[in-house]
């Protein structure tokens, strides 16, 4: 049998010689975090207020979750360079528990949800993300942010959201649009175009983040033809303290938005400090069950005192990096940035015009939901493309938990239609050898999400810089998740020093991207 090889090589030879962390870190690298801090900080503070509005609570909300993610959260989490906060994606999650529960009642789901993060985290449980089939996770979030645009395109031309649901969400949104209030949406309108357009300014961008550039302009427009409403955060920082209703636990409401939270933002949050990790210039490897602790730590104090739940959020954690960050305090800087700044002049931002937030948060809705995206699903296959688009219209017309479900249902019938056996389903079939320098994994059946879990561990297991031989010559059906999850773990591997060699795979057929469905010409099971 002939046999085809796929080597990574690592990128100069080896995992780079990362900075000190903890107080060391902040003695070597105090000069650049400062810095990236306090960008992140300019970029932070109009989402966090933003975000807290379209979930329906205080405004301060926000803040107050931004300040505990940046400093409590970050310094006990298991990433290094990326950004804690509220995040567009959980808006959806947020609106619904405050709509149904009240204010309060929510913070008291987010506070049993921060200490059920805090047990997943001990019982390891930070591998469990490679259940989800990745163009479900796309679809969900692409799902959310249809929902954030669809409700903020009302108050960018001067009208309330009016919560719509269903296909009532698309409804609504003519009356909106064509009887706007003029002063008001000339002040959503700039806001969307300095998001889209002030990118494109490079120079300008690095010094003045998009969403600070359009907090600003908005404000000045809205200052000139008195358009209204304005921010209001009813007495500040001190005044936002809240405590949560626990009397709302023992409800099956309660109990489903727990679930919502725990799953949203758990799943949020280890995916994006994957990504962050192949963007460290370090390659560091943030450790997921710490990040699960500390998220959950975070989220538990920040609900306790009135704050919007925090995830990891890689908008911003790019931005951090981009800005040179180089350790945790960059993160632990920004969210003193903002404490100092609300505690100190909160009267400045309540002259910031809802509109303008409003404006921003359209931008970030559609670039959870870009076009890009379902391209990239399309290019990779028919069938990831159908998963998403199923899983992000199922989301928008629906709800998030009926949305993944059946995004994941539909991509277990389709295993099993590509002659997945019951017992192969969630237990992968493989064989390790271990020859000395090298590791052998054979592979039989289907590889795919379903089962991808067990697989993970025993990759996770392999003792570093050796050579990992993949060998695939029995099986029949290798899903994209799993391929860019295995693409994922030879570039890793690779920089500490050992070597992944694939064999088998001309048996399989080809997909015109390197992360399509391969399957055998005949089922052997």
């Amino acid at each position: 049998m002939t046999t085809t090889e796929s080597t990574v090589e690592a990128q100069g030879g080896g995992r780079p010689t990362p900075p000190k962390d903890w107080l060391a870190g902040l003695k070597e690298n105090a000069a650049t975090d400062v810095v990236s801090g306090l960008i992140i900080f300019l970029i932070a503070l109009p989402l966090c207020l933003g975000i807290a509005l379209a979930s329906g609570a205080p405004a301060i909300a926000g803040v107050i979750s931004g300040i505990i993610a940046g400093t409590l959260a970050n310094l006990l989490s298991g990433s290094y360079v990326t950004i804690n906060g509220p995040a567009a994606g959980m808006i959806v999650i947020v609106l619904g528990a405050v709509t149904e529960l009240g204010f309060q009642g929510a913070l008291a789901v987010g506070v049993v949800a921060g200490v059920i993060q805090i047990g997943l985290g001990l019982a390891r449980t930070g591998k469990l993300t490679g259940f989800f089939p990745l163009s479900v996770v796309h679809g969900m979030l692409a799902g959310i942010g249809l929902i954030i645009m669809s409700g903020q395109i009302h108050i960018v031309v001067g009208h309330e959201n009016p919560r719509a649901h269903g296909f009532h969400i698309f409804t609504e949104i003519p009356h909106s649009i064509f009887e706007p209030v003029m002063e008001t949406a000339l002040v959503g309108i700039a806001a969307i175009l300095v998001m889209v357009l002030w990118p494109n300014i490079p120079k300008v961008s690095r010094v003045i983040p998009a969403p600070l550039a359009a907090v600003v302009i908005g404000t000045v427009i809205a200052s000139m033809n008195g358009a209204g409403p304005r921010l209001s955060l009813e007495g500040g920082l001190l005044d936002g303290f809240t405590s949560p209703d626990f009397s709302i636990l023992p409800t099956a409401p309660a109990i489903k938005w727990i679930a919502l939270y725990v799953f949203v933002a758990s799943l949020e949050s280890l995916l994006t400090a994957e990504a962050v990790d192949k963007l460290d210039p370090w390659k560091r490897r943030s450790n997921m069950n710490k990040e699960l602790i500390g998220k959950g730590i975070g989220n538990t104090v920040s609900s306790l005192i009135g704050g919007l739940p925090m995830i990891a959020e890689v908008v911003r954690s790019k931005a951090n990096i981009m800005a040179g960050a180089r350790t945790r305090w960059s993160n632990f800087f920004h969210g003193t940035f903002l404490f100092v700044f609300v505690l100190a002049v909160p009267g400045v931002l309540e002259q910031i015009p809802l509109a303008a937030l409003a404006g921003i948060l359209m931008v970030v809705g559609f670039k959870l939901a870009h076009p890009a995206d379902f391209k990239h699903a399309w290019d990779i296959g028919k069938i990831e493309f159908l998963l998403m688009i199923v899983t992000a219209f199922t989301v928008l017309l629906t709800d998030l938990l009926i949305g993944v479900a059946t995004g994941i249902v539909l991509g277990l019938l389709h295993a099993v239609f590509r002659g997945t056996s019951l017992g192969n389903l969630f237990k992968p079939r493989i064989m390790v050898e271990d020859a000395g320098q090298e590791f052998r994994v054979k592979f039989r059946g289907a590889l795919g999400f379903h089962n991808f879990i067990p697989l993970r561990s025993v990759l996770d297991d392999m003792p570093r810089g050796r050579t990992v031989t993949l060998d695939f010559s029995d099986v029949h059906y290798v899903d994209p998740t799993v391929l860019e999850r295995l693409h994922d773990f030879e570039i890793d591997y690779s920089y500490d020093g050992g070597s992944v060699v694939r064999v088998g795979e001309e048996a399989l057929r080809p997909g015109a991207h390197q992360f399509s469905l391969r399957t055998a010409p005949k089922v052997s099971v």
